[in-house]
């Protein structure tokens, strides 16, 4: 992270763009850089996610030294949908992305808004002619080589994208419906895990209330635990701790468990008025505590106690971490992962991709030499 927040907004003016779909309906694109009028329009919309309010993107902005363009787009009904987009320049390439990588945000991309009362978000003509005018506004201003976002679960058409030239991979993550009773919600979970729950004496650990100084320890523990998995953890606990103090109270929980004394594990969570996230979390797996099991119980309780709907376990990719959410029972959701680039950065990627393969197998081979 640099001395000076390289944080800066794209404040040029609003653009009008034609979409080919219908000619009536043009969309002005402007970058909203008011965060109140910003995040009335996160409010506003149903597919937004906790990441989306101004103060999470400045943070983004800021820890992924890139330029952020808060992008709105309106039609002659009002405005129809919002997408965050960051870009930075790697050499002589500019790329951009929603989100920015290395942050452990797993999905942003656009929100959508009602185009009409009945509607919970804009027509599908709407929809693809708003993402044509965003398409282009990035072709003018910032002239991406390759462009990558993840769209959010609550996004299930990536179909405008792609007809813009992106290529699709589908992604998935868990979901608990918080809307049962929490005695349906216990007992739809497996046995193991609600053995585990009932057997852990209340004595024996104590879960409270976390903050800012546990937000580094819990980081930190969760980097041991990738180190000592070989697998990177490139998530800054500045980041965490600065979502923590920008966005509104309640919108960032921290939860930590501890038995005598001794800090055990502990959870950071986003959430909106319908969605929480289990961001991060981390347990003393050699401790007899089920200590994931307890926060997580912990936290979905709470989440449900507040009228939040939905508990996003966050990935359902990795077979080694699936077989832990899914004792939850959730419900399997997809996102999306999309590229779009030209010919010659697709070589380039190619040749990273391989380069990095190489580089692992020689580390490898020089820790299998060195023991």
């Amino acid at each position: 992270m640099t001395d000076t927040p390289p944080f800066s907004t794209d404040i040029s003016p609003s653009v009008t763009h034609t979409a080919p779909t219908d000619s009536s309906d043009r969309i002005e694109i402007e970058a909203v850089t008011d965060s109140d009028r910003w995040n009335e329009l996160v409010d506003a919309s149903s597919t937004a996610t906790p990441f989306h309010r101004f103060e999470a993107l400045r943070a983004m902005a800021t820890h992924s030294s890139a330029e952020l363009h808060p992008l709105v787009g309106r039609s002659r009904y009002g405005p129809i949908g919002l997408f965050p987009v960051f870009s930075r320049r790697y050499g002589p390439v500019t790329v951009a992305f929603s989100p920015p990588p290395d942050l452990k945000v797993s999905y942003l991309g656009p929100a959508y808004l009602p185009d009409e009362p009945a509607s919970n978000t804009p027509s599908e003509r709407l929809r693809a002619a708003f993402l044509d005018a965003v398409t282009d506004r990035l072709a003018d201003r910032v002239s991406p080589r390759y462009v990558h976002v993840r769209t959010a679960p609550s996004d299930d058409d990536p179909r405008p994208l792609v007809w813009n030239g992106y290529r699709p991979v589908p992604r998935y993550t868990y979901v608990v419906d918080l809307t049962r009773s929490v005695d349906d919600l216990f007992a739809s979970f497996s046995g193991d895990l609600r053995e585990n729950v009932r057997g852990a004496d209340d004595e024996d650990y104590e879960l409270t209330a976390g903050y800012f100084g546990d937000i580094e320890r819990i980081v930190e523990r969760l980097r041991a635990r990738h180190d000592a998995q070989d697998v990177s953890y490139p998530l800054p606990a500045a980041f965490a701790e600065d979502l923590y103090e920008a966005l509104p109270d309640g919108d960032v929980r921290v939860s930590v468990c501890r038995a005598d004394g001794e800090f055990l594990g502990g959870q950071i969570t986003l959430e909106n008025d319908t969605t929480m996230v289990a961001w991060q979390g981390v347990g003393d797996h050699e401790h007899d505590l089920p200590v994931n099991d307890l926060l997580d119980w912990a936290a979905i309780k709470d989440a449900r106690e507040r009228g939040i709907e939905r508990y996003d376990l966050v990935g359902a990719n990795d077979p080694r971490l699936c077989g832990y959410k899914a004792k939850f029972n959730p419900a399997l959701a997809s996102y999306y992962s999309l590229e779009r680039s030209g010919p010659a950065v697709d070589l380039l990627k190619r040749g990273y991709r391989l380069g990095q393969e190489i580089g692992a197998r020689a580390e490898r081979r020089l820790r299998r030499w060195d023991r």
